[in-house]
């Protein structure tokens, strides 16, 4: 596996697997991989000859109460699992890379949904992100990129802006990958102490159960959402909200909506999860 640091180097070398007709995926991370991050890497593999996987902590998606300095930082960890797995090549730039003017002057906005959901608790984030990826797509130009459902605001939010901007890259959703208890895998898990994960598969039984009422046929939407939102709190978690939307493009339901998503944020103790399950209904 190659590491690059700048963003030369990760042209000259995608400019030499072009001249060879290679198929190129990237993979955009913040770092502190896991076996959900892994299996990103599979998706990619499966999809192009060359996979390129990102590593970046990036200031610009944290609000002003969000400590960027914080943010784990494992890089050597983090290539170790690289070196199992089908990467070909590291990308972990420097602030500076990325942003070598310091602050960023232009930001790429997805209106209406950036704003909603966790937007609406996190201010800004979704700019942050649009913008990043937008730039990781300008360095890398790859044919594909992959992104986990487990977030699946910002897995929407990244195909609405590539086909609005008309960026040739085709943008996959990979299924969240789970414990044996539910509970979607995340770098924040590791915040949570040996009770609090004793505690938080309750998010993945809430989604299930409202899940399966939108199977039987149930309609009441804002009945269902209450009910997931009592179970997490019940159970210790803080929601910041317990939603259900249409699985297009997470607009408000509809009952003529073939497929659903039940969504949902959630405090506990310093961790902010976050998980959804998409729901055939039709």
């Amino acid at each position: 596996m190659n590491v690059v640091n700048t963003v030369a180097d990760v042209r000259a070398r995608v400019q030499s697997w072009r001249a060879a007709g290679l198929r190129i995926a990237l993979v955009p991370t913040m770092g502190n991989l896991h076996a959900g991050h892994m299996s990103l890497l599979e998706a990619a593999g499966a999809r192009a000859e060359r996979v390129i996987v990102s590593i970046f902590v990036n200031p610009l998606q944290f609000g002003p109460a969000e400590d960027f300095a914080a943010y784990p930082r494992t890089l050597d960890d983090d290539q170790s699992l690289l070196d199992e797995g089908r990467c070909d090549m590291l990308f972990a730039p420097a602030v500076e890379q990325i942003y070598p003017d310091g602050a960023q002057s232009t930001l790429v906005t997805v209106r209406g949904l950036s704003s909603e959901l966790c937007g609406q608790f996190r201010p800004g984030h979704f700019d942050g992100v649009t913008t990043v990826v937008a730039k990781l797509f300008n360095v890398v130009a790859p044919d594909v990129a992959v992104f986990g459902e487990k977030d699946i605001q910002q897995f929407i939010l990244i195909r609405r802006m590539t086909s609005d901007l008309f960026v040739p890259v085709e943008v996959i959703g990979a299924p969240t990958v789970r414990a044996p208890d539910g509970l979607a895998l995340s770098s924040r898990n590791r915040l949570l102490s040996a009770q609090e994960l004793k505690t938080a598969p309750a998010i993945h039984a809430a989604l299930d159960a409202s899940a399966k009422r939108l199977i039987a046929g149930d309609r009441d939407f804002l009945a269902i959402e209450s009910g997931g939102w009592q179970m997490l709190a019940k159970a210790g978690l803080r929601p910041d909200y317990f939603a259900i939307r249409d699985g297009s493009e997470l607009q408000l339901p509809h009952k003529a909506s073939a497929e659903l998503v039940v969504l949902t944020a959630a405090r506990l103790g310093a961790a902010r999860l976050i998980d959804n399950l998409r729901v055939q209904v039709a």
